[in-house]
């Protein structure tokens, strides 16, 4: 297994991204969405971890318009301001145009099967469910999204599968909100929730505040047996 970073062209212009490739070279290729810390450490080792369990993974800079090569952590007050402000300027239609420019990246490299799916968490968790709606991805996962109560009318558009992990007691998703997002994907048969009880926003974070070490388990375990099932 080797990780670099390489350049994608996407329609606005290149960027970044951090590839894990696994061992034998070939296999289904992972977008891997990532939070509003950038392409840090933490969605680099999921690259390495998806690698190494046989998948092509893939993390494009979705900050790249605002400030490219962001790696944050989650450490210190200063980062979480630094990554809020990204958040609050960044424009999430110009990142769903990445992330198809991502699945384009993989679809055309040598070793990917080109089967290609997407997992993302927190604002990723939102990009994964809008991947699923707005792109051809063959299979989407979403941690712990944040305001996808408020896409909820492009539902329709999911025509291949998709897993939610909800955090029941997620800071920045209200019950209200939950209860929106549950009621109305429920109708969509490409649609998988998953309720976490007594978690919070970020539980499968390693090392987070609210890194919970089962719950996370159990997570990425659906997730793999997810991606194992629908990308072959």
């Amino acid at each position: 297994m080797s990780g670099q970073d390489i350049e994608i062209n996407g329609p606005d212009g290149a960027f970044s991204g951090y590839l894990a490739t696994p061992a034998s070279g070939t296999g289904p290729g992972i977008v891997v969405i990532q939070e509003i810390f950038g392409v840090n450490k933490v969605m680099r080792d999921i690259c390495d971890d998806l690698a190494a369990k046989g998948f092509i993974a893939l993390c494009p800079d979705l900050f790249w318009r605002l400030e490219p090569g962001i790696q944050i952590t989650d450490k210190t007050e200063e980062e979480w301001q630094k990554a809020f402000d990204l958040f609050g300027k960044f424009d999430v239609d110009a990142g769903i145009v990445d992330i198809d420019a991502t699945i384009e990246y993989l679809r055309g490299m040598d070793g990917c099967t080109g089967k290609v799916g997407a997992v993302g968490y927190c604002l990723g968790g939102l990009l994964a469910y809008l991947t699923a709606t707005r792109t051809d991805a063959d299979a989407s996962v979403g941690f712990y999204g944040v305001n996808i109560h408020e896409k909820l009318d492009e539902m329709e558009q999911i025509k291949k599968p998709l897993m939610l992990h909800i955090a029941r007691e997620d800071e920045f998703v209200p019950l209200e909100a939950q209860s929106q997002i549950e009621t109305v994907l429920s109708r969509n048969e490409n649609v998988v929730l998953h309720i976490y009880e007594g978690r919070d926003h970020a539980f499968a974070r390693e090392g987070g505040a609210h890194y919970h070490a089962e719950d996370a388990k159990t997570a990425n375990a659906r997730t793999l047996e997810f991606f194992q099932a629908n990308l072959g």
